[in-house]
């Protein structure tokens, strides 16, 4: 049930105390029944006006995400006409490519399409997408890919046809931040996904970039308006991950320190639901 008492109404859609007292002596006239849809008409205008600078924030991010996954459709489409070469090298090279796209969509990926995100880079599990790719193509240096690389292209084409519609939900967007800002930290940052690519270091960059992007395009603004020092702390973590991430090969990683940044940075962005207007991200890839 909707609650309809002026100290509800006042409190959600900040309504003066001298709007307040109007708004009492207007119940007295016209009778509650006229005054509640009043104040039910102001509930609705207010929450409007708190999602809606989000939820156009959100929109904004949507071409971003087109080309991170069309670069990634792109390159896997390479993979099956190198595999069809018998190009090896080609093959590679079109695999790490589709990957850079892939990573840098992860934002949302497992969040708002998880079964498509098993598919394509379920890990550990190297029997299916990215990853039973990689093992074979880097690991053994076969190209008997064929099959796994159809399967990825027509994972990944299905994901692409999607996106242009999909729901954008802020709350699920900022989830996905804080559960890719803690992945880079701790699963990747002792050995990475990419391990027998050796991409990944190149995999978390792609990462940070992602949540860069994210962050600025849809929250950014809006947390400046009502935190300006928590947007700056935010800020400076995410710059600090890239600056961990800045050395020319995965061991020269200062792991403690990239986890004490990914950490701090998790723990801020949570700090900053409640100032959106949004709920505490949670570390769990479920749509909300």
């Amino acid at each position: 049930m909707v609650d309809l008492s002026f100290d509800r109404v006042s409190r959600v859609s900040q309504v003066s105390p001298r709007t307040k007292r109007s708004l009492k002596s207007t119940a007295h006239v016209y009778g509650y029944a006229s005054i509640r849809l009043l104040c039910l008409a102001l509930a609705l205008a207010s929450g409007h006006a708190m999602a809606a600078p989000l939820d156009e924030s959100a929109e904004r991010y949507r071409p971003y995400m087109v080309e991170g996954i069309g670069q990634a459709l792109n390159g896997a489409r390479d993979l099956k006409k190198r595999i069809a070469e018998s190009d090896l090298a080609g093959a590679r090279k079109a695999w790490l490519s589709a990957r850079a796209g892939w990573e840098r969509s992860e934002v949302f990926t497992a969040g708002f399409v998880p079964e498509l995100d098993q598919k394509i880079d379920a890990w550990p599990d190297s029997t299916t997408g990215f990853h039973a790719i990689e093992a074979k193509l880097f690991g053994s240096g076969q190209l008997d890919v064929g099959n796994e690389a159809d399967a990825l292209v027509g994972n990944l084409d299905d994901l692409h046809s999607k996106l242009p519609a999909m729901e954008l939900k802020p709350q699920g967007l900022l989830d996905g931040l804080v559960r890719l800002a803690y992945e880079v930290g701790e699963s990747k940052a002792d050995g990475g996904e990419s391990r027998i690519s050796g991409t990944s270091l190149d995999d978390m960059r792609n990462n940070v970039s992602g949540i860069d992007f994210a962050y600025r395009t849809i929250f950014s603004d809006a947390l400046e308006t009502s935190d300006r020092k928590l947007a700056d702390r935010i800020d400076g973590k995410i710059k600090s991950l890239s600056d961990v991430l800045d050395v020319r090969e995965l061991r020269a990683v200062n792991i403690p320190k990239l986890r004490e940044v990914s950490e701090d940075l998790v723990v801020s962005l949570q700090a900053a639901a409640p100032k959106l207007g949004l709920g505490r991200p949670t570390l769990e890839a479920s749509t909300r």
